[in-house]
């Protein structure tokens, strides 16, 4: 079963290394970072190295299991992938929750595109993370009460981007070995490149490189069953992606038209119910696979559609890339590097050319 929309792996500043001159900062800004800097601290502390884990009688046995195959896992990232051999995910946490971090996206009422937060060593990012759920909870009222439509979504991992060694968490040891190989390949990927203030652009080329990680990786450890279900399962991302686009681009073109606010509400409404009809009839086509009904359980608005559209955009891209580089990762790594310099207009005018050329292609 794939991981739902809510823990597609989403990256948050490298907030305990914020060092800035705060200091002059209002009240509400210097709680966000205290809260951030604790929160990650928190992980500091309760980080232990993955061999002393194992080693204590007091571990739990299916615990063992799934840390001895993370060890695996994590060796294959760097002797396979080229990714970065690090201290990162040869440690672990128990943080004693579901999730580690919760994210919050907004829009306008009527727009698709999502508010930005700025940080002074991550760019600024489509989303504002808190390590407790009811700070989140809290900003997103806030800005409900601003007419903003909002989001707010789970995450079981993020990156430091290299700052600090992230640690293996209890939010995702126990996920199947194809899907805790996605996370692992997805968090390293971005201490490989990174753009500033781009978060479509590092999160699709992070996509990009756990989609070929895994495929990579069943080649080498693992088995027909397990080759066949990740093809199903980025089949039905696949598709529940091309869905939210679709109607994300109908809402757009909506906005776009300068109907007087009541009407626009109208249109707005009857998108969002057709984007559920959509969905109910991709089931029939999956089988009548239900991964996704708690996404579309919830009050679908703009905010829950940006959310998942910043992991897909350019992926299409990224992937013309990495074949324009014959599978050779570390030349990749090197062209995604030297395309996260340039400025964002620059960047993405390159990535589009290269999606161009996928489309002709085929």
């Amino acid at each position: 079963m794939p991981i739902p929309a809510r823990r597609l792996y989403q990256l948050v500043p490298p907030i305990a290394l914020l060092a800035l001159p705060v200091a002059a900062a209002g009240c509400s800004t210097l709680g966000y970072y205290w809260q951030a800097f604790g929160g990650q601290m928190e992980l500091v502390r309760k980080a232990r190295p993955i061999p002393e884990v194992i080693a204590d009688p007091a571990t739990a046995g299916d615990l063992k299991v799934r840390l001895e195959r993370v060890r695996e896992i994590r060796d294959f990232a760097s002797r396979a992938l080229a990714l970065p051999d690090n201290g990162s995910y040869r440690q672990y946490a128990d943080l004693k929750r579901h999730f580690v971090v919760w994210n919050v996206f907004a829009t306008p009422e009527f727009s698709v595109q999502p508010k930005e937060w700025c940080f002074p060593v991550a760019g600024c990012v489509n989303y504002r993370g808190y390590f407790a759920q009811a700070d989140a909870e809290a900003f997103a009222a806030g800005l409900r009460r601003d007419d903003l439509d909002v989001y707010v979504g789970g995450v079981p991992a993020y990156s430091t981007l290299g700052w600090l060694d992230d640690p293996v968490l209890n939010t995702f040891i126990q996920y199947p070995d194809t899907e805790l190989a996605r996370l692992i390949f997805h968090e390293l990927s971005h201490q490989v490149a990174y753009a500033k203030g781009d978060s479509t652009f590092n999160e699709s080329f992070a996509v990009a490189v756990e989609i070929e990680g895994v495929k990579r990786w069943i080649d080498a450890k693992g088995t027909p069953e397990q080759r066949a279900a990740f093809a199903a399962a980025q089949q039905r991302r696949r598709d529940f992606a091309a869905l939210v686009q679709r109607h994300r681009d109908s809402l757009a073109q909506v906005y776009a038209g300068g109907l007087p606010p009541e009407r626009m509400r109208a249109e707005k409404a009857r998108a969002l119910d057709a984007m559920r009809a959509d969905y109910a009839a991709l089931k029939q086509q999956w089988g009548g696979f239900a991964g996704f009904d708690w996404w579309f359980a919830q009050p679908l608005n703009n905010a829950q559609l940006a959310s998942v559209a910043l992991y897909t955009q350019l992926v299409p891209a990224f992937q013309r890339l990495l074949a324009d580089s014959n599978g050779d990762l570390p030349r990749f790594y090197a062209e995604v590097k030297a395309l996260a310099k340039l400025p964002e207009r620059e960047r993405h005018a390159a990535l589009g050319v290269a999606l161009a050329e996928r489309v002709t292609a085929r």
